[in-house]
């Protein structure tokens, strides 16, 4: 693991870029983007359009380490290019940036109030090409839709358990068990989630740790014990279908947790605006959520 990178990302003033937008969710991302789907007539092609996105983000003057502290890449990103290297290298060489990998496979149909992971079958060859590709963590997504106990226990069980694997890889796992935001239970499946992972934490060993990607609970600051933990690098937050707006204000409200925008970090670009207006629009997207992100 290299130190350096491991102290911006648990001391370091900004938040988390999330570009891992994966192949079911890339249409959608592109689409707000101003990329239709008749723009692309195959998955290649519609790749190669996602990854112009990300190239133009990552290049841009407003993508800086001074407020952003890692980035989140979906695999295939991974094995490409910006400007003659590979993407995790650009980001940290050029950007000064830490480079992270979506490891997951999707969701699995909604069970008891929850969506596990679809299975990894090749999660030991994901992280050793991840290693040769000179990434510091990964991230895997869960959902929780319901406050069922022992349905959020599998959740986070499932989730440790992968993530165990990953830290034995010499990687630092961003553990995602989301609660989605339109949740009637939301505030209880929060405390049900809190409390589950309190229990997990505390049966990893001393050099293990991980990173824990959440929803912005309902009541403010009831992930203190978490953010403190000593198995906790950082705790980060999603936006969850907030606006960028809305996703800010509620996480202002929240000490020391910092956000890990996808979505709301580029609702207002589009393939159409010229450099000086897309970095324009970046510069206030990326502001406005490293003002929210260092409360």
């Amino acid at each position: 693991m290299d130190q350096n990178q491991f102290e911006k990302i648990k001391n370091g003033k900004g938040f988390i870029a999330a570009l891992d937008q994966s192949g079911g969710s890339t249409p959608k991302a592109l689409a707000a983007y101003g990329v239709s789907q008749d723009s692309y007539s195959n998955e290649d092609e519609m790749f190669n359009m996602v990854h112009e996105m990300r190239t133009r983000i990552i290049t841009s003057p407003a993508f800086d380490s001074s407020k952003i502290l890692g980035a989140i890449l979906f695999e295939e990103t991974m094995d490409r290019e910006i400007e003659g290297k590979y993407t995790a290298d650009y980001l940290a060489e050029v950007k000064g940036i830490v480079p992270f990998l979506k490891v997951d496979k999707g969701l699995a149909d909604e069970e008891n109030g929850v969506q596990l992971m679809k299975p990894i079958p090749d999660l030991d060859e994901i992280l050793k090409r991840a290693n040769e590709r000179h990434i510091f963590g990964t991230k895997m997504r869960s959902v929780i839709k319901e406050a069922n106990p022992s349905a959020i226990k599998d959740v986070v069980s499932q989730q440790f358990e992968i993530g165990k694997q990953i830290i034995a890889s010499g990687l630092v796992p961003i553990i995602e068990p989301e609660v989605d935001i339109n949740s009637p239970d939301k505030e209880e499946c929060e405390d049900l989630l809190k409390s589950e992972i309190l229990n997990y934490l505390d049966t990893l060993e001393e050099k293990e740790l991980v990173m824990l990607k959440l929803t912005i609970p309902t009541k403010a600051n009831a992930y203190k014990e978490l953010i403190e933990h000593p198995k906790v690098v950082r705790v980060v937050a999603l936006s969850g279908g907030y606006s960028r707006d809305e996703a800010n204000e509620k996480l202002k409200a929240n000490t020391g947790l910092i956000a890990s925008f996808s979505r709301a970090l580029s609702e207002d670009l589009n393939v159409d605006q010229t450099d000086e207006e897309f970095n324009a629009a970046l510069a206030k997207s990326v502001d406005s959520i490293y003002e929210a992100s260092i409360n």
